[in-house]
């Protein structure tokens, strides 16, 4: 897959210092981030490396204890998820909170549904449900097609959709092929090439280096709560990142 899109020398999202404590137990020591438009930034390391609650920081549903946020190089206070979504971040967690008994637009709009005088705009809601769609090139073949028959790669591919209404800066997106079939993945991953595409700065949660090699334009590891190494995508060594993982090799930036 080719990764080709510019990047902006200013971070659409830079974190800086971020601690994270849950009473004795550390789970983020200084960690640092920066995500770019047009980037894809991959998030890797083992069970308890403080992926998810990074992200959580990010996405407004835990305050950080200590470190500072910036948006487009302007310091920001992220303390809800209200708030994310506002400043232009959108979350995608495991858990992806769609509703079965609704189709794809009633689940994409669902709590943000588009209204004409009493009534909803429907019209209105289908024509931008296929619009998304498109940009993602998804095949979900229908956008009332009821989510209980969709494959759970087209749930994601929703689930995705879903945070492309409010026009975001930054997408995080939590294990998004764990569980998917190959088929399912690639689809996925085709979907995450797009968001890039699109101009947005993405930060890809995974445990399958397969697929963060595959779309990734860089690779971030966290170990123990700490940053423990940032590799260029294309020219890392499968060796190398599992040696930064697992703590067999020292820290190392991105030359440049």
């Amino acid at each position: 897959m080719t990764k080709t899109s510019p990047r902006s020398t200013t971070p659409v999202l830079s974190l800086r210092g971020i601690d994270k404590s849950f009473g004795p137990v550390v789970a983020l020591e200084g960690v640092d981030l920066d995500v770019h438009a047009h980037e894809v930034v991959a998030l890797v390391g083992d069970n308890a490396a403080g992926k998810s609650t990074l992200a959580k920081v990010v996405a407004g549903v835990l305050s950080p204890d200590a470190g500072l946020i910036e948006m487009a190089g302007r310091p920001v206070t992220i303390g809800s998820a209200a708030q994310a979504r506002a400043l232009g971040i959108a979350t995608v967690f495991q858990e992806l909170a769609l509703c079965d008994n609704l189709d794809v637009v009633q689940n994409l709009f669902l709590g943000q549904e588009l209204r004409r005088g009493r009534g909803l705009d429907e019209e209105a809601m289908e024509d931008r449900a296929r619009e998304i769609l498109r940009d993602l090139t998804s095949r979900i073949p229908s956008v009332r097609t009821p989510l209980a028959v969709l494959s759970a790669g087209q749930r994601q591919t929703v689930a995705i959709a879903r945070t492309l209404l409010g026009s975001p800066r930054v997408v995080v997106l939590d294990e998004p092929t764990a569980s998917l079939s190959v088929a399912q993945t690639a689809e996925v991953l085709t979907h995450i090439e797009s968001l890039r595409n699109l101009g947005h700065g993405v930060i890809l949660i995974s445990h399958n280096m397969g697929d963060v090699r595959a779309v990734a334009d860089r690779i971030e590891v966290l170990r123990h709560g700490r940053n423990n190494g940032s590799f260029p995508a294309a020219a890392v060594s499968y060796e190398e990142v599992v040696a930064a993982i697992t703590g067999a090799s020292r820290p190392r930036a991105v030359a440049g």
